[in-house]
């Protein structure tokens, strides 16, 4: 195996395992709240998970615009901003998390008009979210050290941090759900020590690890400039984040009014492409730190190399996806339900999730070696056009085609924003050359 491969392996494979294990434990904690004797507890769960999972859907810029920078400045081997980085994403990650808890009742009052649960789900989804949002200050400055940690070509400790939490999370819910005998605050009490675990041990790995590499100066750290530039950054994936998620709420929102049948549907297949999205991350995080790093060090043949290595691997997984798509996939929808009616409707819309490798490798390839380079600007163009797209072929051909429409959205939505940032990115090339 070339050393290049090796080198994307190396960040690729723990990114993977990370990514794998995180479903696990909203199983395990759907299977603890769905022993309590009634359904309502798991619609609390389900209903709080959701408004978490938005909430730091949207604060993911930390992990993003932190990974790309320090790529870059380990690239050019300039420790001192590489301290400065870490500084200022805590710093940031920080302010937010205080911002949520100073406004975590208007804020809860937001995400339950979104989500609009039922009156017997209401008050225990409130318990939970009351109990898990003092986990912010971990969870956000967790983001910005495992971006960190991936600038740094190292994936190995936030998936040592990953599987870690993830562990503690599901012995302390079982502890206090079965042992002392709590409810839903037991699996949310559950999951806020798991988060501070999981800072707790970045930290000292921090410390372990870099304590010869971080130096800064609080002096020059307040630079304007280095934090306009930081700013500039997260606030474009803040903004391209915005468009996913209006993306992501508009397919399952107009999926649902068509029925349970239709919406269990589409929730099936969507797992098809997380599956898929799962492996391509680690390829992507492999474009933001090798990407970053040799961007950052000006070597553009070990740059352009990393781009074709990256890109020959994402062409194998889609393969390699499709066909086990075509051959497995609805045996695999056998599996997540038993219900005859839902596996029988999944007939008519399969084949459309037979696409979504080839239609997303493109967009998820050039998101880690956006970030890695920083061009955020790119990303929140191609989103915004493709969420145009998206938008239009919904809504105008919803009414001819149904649930197709949306399939075919989204199948345009992916392809799209790999197509704009192909554009850009050659663009961006020609640029260096000249």
């Amino acid at each position: 195996m070339r050393k290049r491969d090796q080198q994307i392996l190396k960040i690729a494979l723990p990114t993977i395992v990370t990514n794998i294990t995180v479903p696990l434990l909203g199983l395990v904690d759907t299977a603890i709240v769905g022993h309590m004797g009634s359904a309502v507890y798991i619609g609390a769960l389900a209903v709080g998970s959701m408004i978490f999972n938005l909430l730091y859907w949207l604060f993911g810029f930390l992990r993003m615009g932190t990974s790309g920078m320090t790529a870059q400045a380990r690239g050019r081997r300039d420790f001192q901003e590489i301290s400065h980085l870490l500084v200022r994403s805590l710093m940031v990650g920080g302010i937010i998390a205080l911002l949520i808890l100073l406004l975590q009742k208007p804020l809860c009052q937001l995400m339950l008009w979104l989500i609009t649960p039922t009156a017997d789900v209401r008050p225990l989804a409130v318990t939970y979210y009351t109990i898990v949002v003092w986990g912010a200050p971990a969870s956000l400055c967790l983001f910005s050290l495992t971006g960190w940690f991936i600038g740094m070509q190292n994936t190995l400790i936030p998936m040592f941090v990953s599987i870690t939490q993830n562990v503690v999370n599901i012995l302390v819910s079982l502890l206090l759900v079965y042992v002392l005998h709590m409810k839903v605050e037991g699996v949310a009490l559950g999951t806020v020590i798991a988060q501070y675990t999981g800072l707790l041990i970045a930290l000292l790995l921090l410390c372990h690890h870099y304590r010869k590499v971080i130096s800064f100066k609080w002096a020059s750290l307040s630079h304007l400039t280095d934090f306009t530039d930081f700013l500039r950054v997260n606030r474009d994936i803040f903004l391209r984040t915005l468009f996913l998620v209006a993306v992501n709420l508009y397919f399952t929102s107009v999926g649902a009014r068509q029925g349970a049948t239709v919406l269990a549907v589409n929730t099936l297949l969507l797992q098809l492409y997380l599956l898929f999205s799962y492996v391509l991350d680690g390829f992507a995080f492999a474009g933001e730190a090798l990407g970053g790093r040799y961007w950052g060090a000006r070597d553009t043949v070990a740059f352009r190399d990393v781009v074709r290595h990256l890109f020959w691997w994402g062409a194998l997984m889609t393969v390699l996806f499709t066909a086990v798509y075509v051959i497995g996939g609805l045996p695999f929808l056998h599996l997540l339900t038993n219900e005859a009616m839902v596996v029988e409707a999944s007939r008519h819309y399969v084949w459309w999730a037979y696409l979504i490798p080839a239609a997303g490798v493109a967009a998820f390839v050039w998101d880690g070696i956006f970030i890695g380079i920083t061009q955020t600007r790119g990303m929140l163009l191609s989103s915004a056009l493709a969420a145009m797209v998206f938008f239009l072929t919904a809504t105008l051909l919803y009414n001819l085609m149904g649930n197709h429409a949306l399939w075919l959205a989204m199948v345009l939505y992916l392809a799209i924003r790999g197509l704009v940032q192909t554009v850009i990115y050659w663009q961006r090339c020609l640029i260096i050359d000249n």
